[in-house]
């Protein structure tokens, strides 16, 4: 009942792991790094947004990757969308998280490009001429890159579930439950045939 995608499924998989390690090391221990030998804020800041710099190059192409991947199994697995009873609705949660975690990602390098802007003295002139509340931005920016791991985490879990929808016992069964939502009457009868003849 199913059929191989190992390429776009490795697409979507390693994307995701790289989305969701890179950005909880840097919440863990790129941020942590910049604070134990920043000393001041500017310095830490200069630290830590040119390490998230170093990587964002990186983790648009893990995000690129992953959303070819993902393209790529939901053309794929089209008639189960449609027919299997629960992948709907996991499918479009999916959708949902994969969206706030893009915004989160786009939000929080808004957020750092800010700063790094702020704390860099070599651009002061230009930094005055933007000038942003620094404590409201790096609050942002710390709930920002706690939520992309978080949200990417629980990309992870809903993949896992896929998995297990796939197997094909699961598939049968949801593909009936389907039908039976759509066809209620489609019930089997409670009574043996045989008695109904009589």
């Amino acid at each position: 009942m199913s059929t191989r995608n190992t390429t776009l499924r490795s697409l979507h998989d390693v994307g995701l792991a790289a989305w969701l390690g890179g950005s909880l090391m840097g919440a863990v221990g790129l941020n942590g790094a910049a604070r134990d030998e920043g000393g001041t804020w500017s310095t830490t800041a200069r630290i830590a947004s040119s390490g998230w710099a170093k990587w964002t190059p990186v983790n648009a192409a893990a995000i690129a990757t992953h959303l070819f991947g993902s393209a790529g199994l939901l053309a794929a697995n089209a008639p189960r969308v449609a027919t299997q009873q629960g992948v709907a609705a996991s499918t479009l949660t999916k959708t949902v998280l994969t969206g706030a975690a893009l915004a989160a990602t786009a939000y929080s390098r808004v957020l750092g490009k800010k700063i790094e802007l702020a704390a860099d003295p070599q651009d002061a002139e230009k930094a005055a001429t933007h000038p942003i509340d620094t404590d409201k931005a790096q609050r942002h920016l710390a709930c920002m890159q706690w939520a992309v791991p978080a949200l990417t985490g629980g990309l992870v879990i809903l993949n896992a579930l896929h998995g297990e929808q796939q197997r094909p016992t699961e598939q049968v069964h949801g593909m009936w439950q389907r039908a039976r939502s759509l066809a209620p009457h489609m019930s089997m009868p409670s009574a043996p045939l045989w008695h109904l003849t009589h």
